[in-house]
């Protein structure tokens, strides 16, 4: 396969240029404007940030992208599904809630927020994917109503996928509640006794009460289960862990496929921005310190190679010498340290790469890129 072509910029500024012009520029170059947005829909895929998070993008560079989509002509929503467990964006009214105390409001980005499945996130559409792990996605319908799909997304750490990039915005970000469950639902967690405070930070944060605390020890209950992994990031002391090694690699499988349902049929664009690069996932209601400096601001229409170079640019930082998750690992394992994924060293549990190679394998991209700096 040829070469996807993906464009980058540095996060320097002069006083003949601010970050959102150089990402109006950034995005204009790498050839938005080849996609007929003339009265057309468009779906510009966010992540909000849970409430209490503040490593989530500025809603500013979603106002460069919104106003960009009216000026080409089409009619541009932001746009997010509701969570599967417990928080701040849990259905349509909270998580417009969250949003906007977050910024994201029709006056500072320029076009109005549609939770993409709806009050309770039922609202679905059934696409059929017939993948090796899902058959039929179910995906928000106000995103699939859309006539065009672009994606925004904050790259960072991942505690299930490695990282959460262009992929992982759009195949798990755009999957109802019950197309969330579908895509977690391989392996359940479990909870080593000696490691176990009794806290119940993992009943807080459980949708399904599967968490129970017995003698000031936590279990969980596998039939009420479904396999979110919500606990494992929320565990303070590390007690919940997952029981099936692949669980993980699967989940990476089932988003590629989701993302595949997404994307295809209809003009697809891409934009990533590496910056307050957190270990966790924006869903968390906290972010840690970074783990790398910022790198830069990334746009192509091909998600997988973005995710790439994304991935490849991260790792080509040194890591921040700050006591992040990333440094206290690198300080207890120095030998694999020396491999330089800072992601698997985050979360050595996680493999990134499986989801970038399944991706590859049905056909939503190609790994190979070409990085064009502007």
């Amino acid at each position: 396969m040829e070469k996807a072509k993906v464009y980058y910029t540095d996060f320097r500024t002069t006083g003949r240029e601010n970050l959102m012009q150089k990402l109006r520029r950034l995005i204009l170059t790498a050839g938005i404007r080849d996609i007929d947005f003339e009265d057309k829909y468009a779906a510009i895929k966010i992540h909000f940030g849970e409430y209490g998070n503040l490593a989530f993008l500025r809603p500013n560079y979603a106002k460069v992208v919104a106003d960009l989509v009216k000026e080409l002509g089409g009619k541009p929503f932001l746009t997010d599904c509701n969570t599967l467990y417990v928080g701040s964006r849990k259905n349509a009214l909270d998580h417009l809630d969250t949003a906007y105390a977050n910024g994201f409001s029709p006056f500072s980005t320029g076009c109005h927020v549609i939770i993409g499945d709806g009050l309770k996130g039922t609202d679905e559409a059934l696409v059929p994917v017939n993948g090796e792990y899902v058959k039929e996605a179910k995906i928000g319908q106000a995103v699939m109503d859309a006539d065009i799909f672009i994606s925004l997304t904050h790259f960072k750490g991942h505690e299930a996928t490695g990282f959460g990039g262009a992929l992982k915005n759009i195949g798990m970000g755009c999957g109802s509640r019950a197309g969330k469950m579908e895509m977690h639902n391989q392996g359940k967690p479990a909870v080593s006794e000696e490691r176990c405070v009794g806290c119940g930070a993992c009943i807080k944060i459980c949708a399904h009460d599967a968490p129970v605390i017995t003698d000031g020890k936590a279990a969980i209950d596998l039939k009420k289960c479904v396999g979110c992994g919500r606990c494992i990031g929320a565990c303070p002391k590390d007690a919940v862990h997952p029981t099936q090694d692949n669980s993980n690699d699967v989940l990476n499988c089932k988003i590629a496929e989701y993302t595949k349902a997404v994307c295809d049929g209809r003009p697809c664009f891409h934009i990533s921005l590496i910056c307050d690069v957190s270990p966790n996932c924006d869903c968390h209601s906290e972010n840690d310190v970074p783990i790398i400096p910022n790198v830069g601001m990334l746009a192509s229409f091909d998600p997988v190679a973005l995710d790439m170079a994304c991935a490849d640019l991260a790792n080509s930082q040194p890591m921040l010498h700050n006591h992040s998750v990333l440094h206290e690992n690198c300080m207890a394992h120095k030998e694999e340290a020396e491999h330089h994924d800072h992601f698997h060293m985050t979360h050595p549990d996680t493999n990134w790469r499986t989801c970038v190679a399944h991706a590859v394998k049905i056909g939503i991209g190609t790994d190979q890129y070409e990085l064009i700096e502007i």
